[in-house]
């Protein structure tokens, strides 16, 4: 007895832009997939439309009869308040506009305040919606920034939406584990068995989560599968001994020098050189040390440099990397990364027990400063040494933008990553009130959110001035647009006197000071719907006895 023939497969459902094209274009010119043009097709193409939102809004495309998957798991966090839920639907129906550039209007842009709502959401502990995981998930693999905040914001039916949704997988990679739950990191049985037999993204998660609490345990368990892990597979792992890298870390990374793979022999030389007290920052010492002299001999001290006339191979060995880039010279090149690897407390002794500010402050001969302070700067952001990175900024009101060490502005906001929230602050504050807002934007984006209230007020006050000198309002939009996302809501009201089109003077750009207005309007309206956002999340207190 011959089985019954299956049916054919049906066709593919349209894809929603399809849809959307022969809407706009109409079903006469383009009817709908597998109809004819005629009066019925009008009505198909809504059918088909409806069929899709339905898709769409479920989170599962259509396919052959399969096993049912299993439930989605639970997720044990409170749910969000009412307002906060309404809050993020509207959030996640923002799309960009499909236009190009043009005058945005006084509406805040709602896509750009969603990372904010992800982190205070996630602060909380809180937990999304069902329904609103799909579009969550469509937000996220639009926007690789907002996938960390979005994966843990989703939880674990990310995870199970995404193994059933392939415009998804990228949740799959990006979850610690790919989802997969940890064992409890005192059961060494158990973390023994992941490690030998899990996924590598189930293997890193492990090694950063045993890292985070016992820095030794991680190295040792590292080190029984080292010499059979794949190099690409070893430089990751490698590169998770960043937390918590500690003297003890020492002898492994020694050992690391020596490994087949050049990445990974530089990012252990790299490690090496953030431990000040390493044996390879002494022998980078002494290296770096023969090429930069005092000269007494002029009328002021002057550094004298002395670039290395070979790399070998120990030079080699230790990170250095021997190939110059196009337009690099070689001894240069060698002399730079030999003064960012050495340990920046060797200097003071070498050149005469100053100070850092005193050595910065030296003159350098032969156009070797540029190269010098450079590779200082680089020295201070990878041995994250304050007192370095504060002589090499200088101070914020120097008439030169550039600083005394730094050569561009790029490393001075390195520099400043260095620094302590509040004093980042007050420095970029300073810098904007002696150089305005054009040589800031940099130096902006590495303060901590919301931004103190002196930076705050210096923003305000440098853009008030831009206002009243009639400047073209577009020059400051990357500015007007961080001051949106990172200005401490409390400021909106010492705004409302900057709402009014201030008088444009004769020498002003023309109709500068409607977008100046309609800019100030933005930018309190942002800030008065972050505050509502902040109010709508805090969980609800006690129940009044």
């Amino acid at each position: 007895m011959t089985s019954p023939t299956a049916p054919a497969a049906s066709s593919a459902p349209p894809a929603w832009e399809d849809l959307v094209t022969t809407a706009l274009l109409g079903t006469d010119r383009r009817p709908p997939p597998d109809r004819p043009p005629g009066r019925e097709a009008p009505v198909a193409l809504l059918d088909a439309a409806a069929m899709e939102t339905v898709r769409r809004r479920a989170g599962l495309r259509p396919a052959p009869a399969a096993r049912r998957p299993q439930p989605a798991p639970d997720d044990p966090r409170p749910a969000l308040p009412p307002a906060a839920a309404r809050r993020l639907a509207m959030l996640l129906a923002d799309r960009p506009g499909a236009g190009g550039g043009g005058r945005r209007g006084t509406a805040p842009d709602l896509m750009e305040l969603l990372p904010q709502w992800l982190a205070t959401a996630n602060d909380h502990g809180f937990a999304p919606p069902p329904q609103a995981l799909p579009a969550l998930l469509d937000a996220a693999r639009g926007r690789t920034d907002l996938r960390p905040a979005a994966l843990r914001f989703a939880g674990s039916r990310a995870v199970w939406l995404a193994r059933l949704n392939p415009d998804w997988r990228f949740a799959l990679r990006a979850a610690p584990g790919g989802g997969a739950a940890l064992p409890h990191l005192d059961d060494a049985a158990e973390v023994q068995q992941l490690w030998q037999e899990g996924l590598f993204a189930e293997r890193v998660a492990l090694l950063a989560a045993i890292r985070a609490r016992k820095p030794a345990a991680a190295r040792e368990l590292l080190t029984t599968t080292w010499a059979t892990e794949r190099a690409e597979d070893r430089l990751m792992f490698l590169d998770s001994l960043r937390t918590g890298l500690s003297p003890q870390d020492e002898p492994f990374l020694e050992q690391a020098l020596a490994d087949r793979s050049r990445n990974v022999r530089a990012t252990a030389a790299e490690l090496l050189s953030a431990l000040p007290g390493s044996a390879l920052a002494a022998r980078m010492a002494v290296r770096a040390g023969a090429c930069v002299a005092l000269d007494r001999t002029q009328d002021l001290p002057t550094i004298s440099v002395e670039a290395p006339h070979e790399c070998d191979a120990g030079v080699e060995r230790d990170g250095v990397v021997s190939k110059a880039p196009p337009g690099r010279g070689e001894r240069s090149w060698w002399f730079g990364q030999l003064v960012e690897a050495a340990p920046l407390g060797a200097w003071p002794g070498r050149l005469g027990g100053r100070t850092p500010q005193e050595i910065v402050a030296l003159p350098v001969a032969d156009d070797w400063q540029g190269e010098l302070h450079a590779a200082w700067c680089r020295a201070a952001v990878r041995q994250r040494d304050g007192e370095w990175a504060r002589a090499l900024l200088g101070s914020p009101s120097a008439p030169e933008a550039g600083g005394p060490g730094a050569v561009s502005l790029a490393e001075r906001a390195k520099l400043l990553g260095t620094l302590g929230s509040a004093e980042r602050a007050e420095w970029v504050a300073g810098f904007i009130a002696t150089h305005g807002l054009s040589e800031a934007f940099q130096l902006l984006g590495v303060c901590a959110v919301p931004w103190a209230p002196p930076l705050g007020r210096a923003v305000v006050d440098a853009l008030n001035i831009a206002r009243d000198a009639g400047s073209y309002p577009w020059s400051f939009s990357g500015v007007m647009g961080l001051a949106e996302r990172c200005l401490d809501p409390v400021e909106a009201n010492r705004l409302d006197a900057l709402l009014a089109i201030p008088d444009e003077l004769e020498d002003a750009s023309p109709g500068a000071g409607g977008y100046w207005a309609e800019a100030f309007q933005r930018l309190v309206t942002t800030l008065r719907l972050r505050a509502a956002m902040i109010d709508e999340l805090m969980p609800p207190g006690p129940p009044d006895a």
